[in-house]
């Protein structure tokens, strides 16, 4: 029984682990095209914003808790603004990291995911984005937020156990492309809201009062690691 337990679960992650073929050129950059046109256009940005939010509030969420700190819950609105709450000393580097780590969320993931799937592993990408989708879970705190999460990780699950392996390539490179082209839209908006005196409570103006760092090089961090990841991620999608 053991042994047949044993066998299932390495056959398993043989299977979760294993690589699987590139997808043809062209599917790559029409799933680049699928993120362009989903980020782009206001209208359709305002929509698929949420998922960037669910990456942005999923990275305070998960470095408050590599950091020591207590995570007390996250809440995600339908304005697309989101909330992570934690527990520990108001400053230090646990502090410092766990606000640093919204906006750099989203590119990094991409980046991250665009070195799975240069590899080919791109079973392993979906189980592994589920499996923080279901973490995240958890720790919602509000009704929309548990929908909307509930909703994104049900569409992952979908994909990797019913979805044959072309659905599932494109799916993971459309996902992929979404955060490093997506994750560079926020830290413009942030700059343009500042810019005209708003969000003076932003996570870059958070950082500014935890270092004494100007929040205007905190941006420039921002805009520094969204378009690296960017560059970097395409270059890795596109083989180049």
């Amino acid at each position: 029984m053991d042994s047949t337990a044993s066998a299932s679960l390495a056959s398993l992650w043989d299977e979760v682990s294993g690589t699987q073929p590139d997808p043809d050129l062209w599917v790559v950059i029409a799933t680049l095209v699928v993120a362009l046109v989903v980020v782009v256009p206001h209208g359709l940005w305002r929509l698929s914003r949420n998922a960037i939010t669910i990456a942005h509030e999923g990275g305070h969420g998960l470095v408050a808790l590599l950091t020591g700190r207590t995570l007390t819950g996250i809440r995600l609105h339908s304005d697309t603004s989101g909330l992570t709450v934690s527990r520990g000393k108001p400053h230090g580097i646990g502090m410092i990291l766990t606000a640093a780590a919204g906006y750099t969320a989203p590119p990094l993931l991409g980046l991250g995911g665009a070195a799975l799937l240069a590899t080919g592993r791109i079973t392993l990408l979906l189980w592994l984005a589920t499996a923080l989708l279901m973490a995240m879970l958890v720790m919602i705190r509000n009704a929309y937020g548990a929908l909307t999460v509930f909703l994104t990780g049900g569409t992952f699950v979908v994909v990797s156990w019913l979805a044959g392996p072309q659905v599932q390539a494109a799916f993971a490179y459309t996902v992929v492309w979404f955060l490093l082209v997506g994750g560079v839209r926020p830290a413009f908006e942030l700059q343009a809201k500042r810019s005209r005196g708003g969000a003076g409570d932003s996570d870059a103006d958070q950082l500014s009062r935890l270092t004494h760092v100007p929040a205007g090089l905190w941006l420039f961090l921002f805009h520094a690691v969204s378009l690296c990841s960017l560059i970097g991620g395409g270059r890795w999608l596109l083989e180049l």
